[in-house]
């Protein structure tokens, strides 16, 4: 018997979960921020030839509605479908539509000029609308250079400092090293930068929080010898030992107590925020307010929404006209439009719906605030509006929802649960909001303890160690019951 060896072919049927491009994409989206999203889209209509914004407006943003058996679903990515919301006592409900604005009826059909005039003859913008954009730092404080009265060699020690500043203001290099650097001699150093620690913002270029601090205050002319030996035991003023900073600066209670005021209206860190960008303003997913019956009413954000659409019409004639090799890529380009359009609308829906069903889990911090917050977790929502966990994480990072109580994000409403005497859970966040409170409202002259706090809550049902305490105390940033008995005994 003889065993053959060699090459065969052999068919096998397997299954396998495969996550297609189309996929992925929709994943994405559903994670992407109202901002991602809108960059997203822009990109794609620059690939895409199919693909258009649709600049019809596509009517009012979604809103949610009680369920309905089986709702058809919206046409296109700018209407999101119907989702379960709130029980019978807290009903959802459309508002009636505002009137469409007719530009016509403003100005007879003529066209707007820049300043809102149809004739064009005048521009009523203000002056305010030609501002030059903010100097920054280094310009700010090269312009200051220029004008001081120096000469050439120490501009050129000047230009140096600049361009060492750390973020905050502060130029750490020693002069020694400075001097080194350029070749020039350290007193002449020391001499440059005594001068710039009074350009403007007072306090640049200090080696230290004492120099720039003593800075600020010399150009206030309240550098006496009191705050210039406050000045000197900084360290004193941090553990807050009042007792030995009297005698040391030669003062009573009250002069110590004006001398640190006076000390917090300066600027520790003057150069820092001055070419910060500031942060742009949160622009919420989905608007909430109150339906005056009693419920809430849920839509999607129409300034979120990117609106587009397929041109069916131009992919029709395109397809008549194209030739063998182009009819492919026609193909692959229209089948990534109507995937894209039904992953936006697909997003809208899930977003809508687990908003919705968020605020019924937590009507009561709609209605009653923080201490109405219940435990609440992702399953609970996955569970109920029957979406995997994740996917219900991905809908609600970066999401946020505009409330009469603000605006926040959607994964503030899941906090962990704490046990109660009376078998009912506490939201984590509750508690948190309880030790504040009792914080505010201890006694100046006997602040609470941990120990007391810990009793305090045992007394309204929340069972919570010592050591929990302790930390939700240090994540809201309260100081210990010594340091806050020290800071609540000096007025400063």
């Amino acid at each position: 018997m003889s065993l053959a060896v060699g090459p065969r072919l052999d068919l096998r049927q397997t299954q396998s979960l495969v996550m297609t491009p189309q996929l992925q994409q929709a994943i994405k989206l559903l994670q992407f921020s109202n901002l991602e999203v809108t960059a997203f889209v822009e990109a794609e209509l620059e690939r895409n030839p199919l693909l258009e914004r649709d600049e019809s407006g596509g009517g009012d943003a979604p809103m949610a509605e009680p369920p309905l058996p089986d709702p058809p679903p919206p046409a296109d990515a700018a209407q999101a479908a119907d989702s379960n919301v709130l029980p019978a006592d807290t009903p959802l409900e459309i508002p009636d539509h505002a009137e469409p604005y007719d530009p016509g009826s403003a100005s007879d059909g003529a066209t707007a000029g820049p300043g809102g005039r149809a004739d064009f003859e005048d521009d009523e913008r203000g002056i305010d609308s030609f501002a030059a954009p903010a100097a920054s730092l280094c310009e700010h404080l090269g312009e200051q250079l220029r004008l001081a009265r120096m000469d050439a060699g120490e501009r050129l020690i000047g230009a140096a400092m600049i361009a060492l500043l750390d973020p905050s203001g502060r130029l750490l290099v020693p002069d020694a090293d400075i001097a080194a650097a350029l070749g020039a001699d350290v007193a002449r150093v020391a001499l440059v930068r005594e001068r710039m620690l009074r350009f403007d913002p007072t306090g640049m270029f200090a080696r230290d929080l004492r120099q720039c601090l003593a800075a600020q205050l010399a150009e206030k002319n309240r550098l006496d010898p009191a705050m210039a030996a406050l000045l000197d035991h900084l360290d004193l003023l941090v553990r807050r030992d009042w007792v030995q900073l009297s005698a040391l600066c030669g003062v009573d209670g009250a002069d110590l107590t004006d001398m640190v005021a006076e000390l917090r209206r300066l600027d520790p860190k003057p150069g820092a925020g001055w070419d910060a960008t500031p942060p742009a303003p949160v622009v919420a997913d989905v608007l909430m307010r109150a339906d005056g019956q009693g419920g809430w009413l849920l839509e999607l954000n129409p300034e979120t929404l990117p609106r587009v659409l397929v041109n069916q019409g131009f992919a029709a004639r395109a397809q008549l006209r194209a030739k063998a090799g182009e009819r492919a890529f026609l193909t692959e380009k229209l089948q990534s439009a109507t995937w894209l359009v039904k992953s936006l609308q697909q997003r809208a829906d899930t977003i809508l719906k687990v908003a919705a069903e968020i605020v019924r889990q937590q009507e009561g911090f709609f209605r009653h605030g923080v201490g109405g917050l219940r435990p609440l977790i992702l399953r609970d929502i996955a569970a109920i509006v029957e979406m995997h966990e994740s996917t219900v994480s991905r809908v609600t990072a970066h999401k946020y929802i505009t409330t009469p109580r603000g605006t926040f994000e959607l994964k503030y409403f899941f906090t962990t649960a704490i046990a109660g005497t009376d078998g009912a859970a506490r939201s984590a966040e509750a508690v948190r909001a309880r030790i504040r409170a009792l914080v505010d409202a201890e006694p100046a002259v006997s602040p609470l303890s941990d120990d007391a706090i810990v009793t305090a809550l045992l007394r309204e049902g929340v069972d919570i160690a010592r050591r929990t305490v302790a930390k939700y105390r240090d994540a809201l940033r309260i100081p210990s019951s010594v340091q806050r008995k020290r800071e609540k005994a000096t007025p400063a």
